[in-house]
């Protein structure tokens, strides 16, 4: 099988559980680090699947990757070749798709419950599961693209995630393990102590039975990974 490709933004955003599914499943995967200034691919053939993992810019950033990405975005959606995105990642997807990112109601950082709409393509990404508790660190949003269906929501953000087929964009975190978590918090301690808002949890809320919140929401991404991965090539 051909590597999967994981775009990196940003240092701390990396694949995350992503990885140790992929490791655990003999799954081979390529580190793509933008924000180390590594060149980009100029087509998706030698890939299986394109994943993009989160990061501090906006898709609406005039960043020269940013168009890359959305290039091959298209590219793989056109050609069957699955496509996953978190957070940044799933703007980017939605922007690509011509969808619309822009600012969130509210920041919404921290534990949250996300809800599983009753539809059959919700149903058959997360089968019987109502809802759970996932890991938020944003303050964009986007809109659903023309034909993909909304699978994912929460009291703060209504598009949490969006499926096309066999395409998986997200706003939520997933991926998270317990070092991601601390890592983010540690960087993001003073933003989180500025802002006094409901969508927005303390440091203490966030590493409060962590342990136990990550392998929970491992396990969710376990489920979703394992139906993605199965379109890989």
């Amino acid at each position: 099988m051909k590597p999967v490709a994981i775009f990196r933004h940003i240092p701390i955003e990396g694949p995350g559980y992503f990885a140790t599914f992929l490791d655990n499943n003999h799954i081979p995967w390529r580190l793509i680090k933008i924000d180390a200034g590594e060149k980009l691919p100029a087509s998706i053939d030698e890939f299986s699947g394109l994943v993009f993992m989160g990061g501090t810019m906006s898709v609406n950033d005039d960043l020269p990757w940013i168009g890359q990405e959305l290039s091959l975005i298209r590219q793989a959606v056109a050609a069957d070749v699955p496509v996953l995105g978190h957070c940044l990642g799933g703007q980017l997807m939605a922007k690509a798709l011509g969808g619309v990112v822009s600012a969130n109601p509210v920041k919404e950082m921290g534990w949250g419950e996300v809800t599983v709409p009753d539809n059959a393509v919700a149903r058959e990404w997360f089968g019987d599961l109502t809802g759970f508790n996932s890991f938020h660190w944003h303050g964009e949003a986007f809109s659903i693209p023309q034909d993909a269906i909304c699978i994912l929501s929460s009291p703060y953000c209504a598009n949490q995630a969006f499926a096309l087929g066999m395409h998986l964009g997200m706003q939520c975190h997933v991926e998270m393990t317990e070092r991601l978590v601390i890592d983010w918090c540690s960087v993001g301690a003073e933003e989180l102590a500025s802002l006094n808002q409901p969508s927005v949890q303390t440091l203490e809320e966030i590493e409060k039975n962590l342990p136990e919140r990550v392998t929970a929401l491992n396990a969710v991404a376990e489920q979703l990974y394992r139906k993605w991965t199965a379109h890989l090539k």
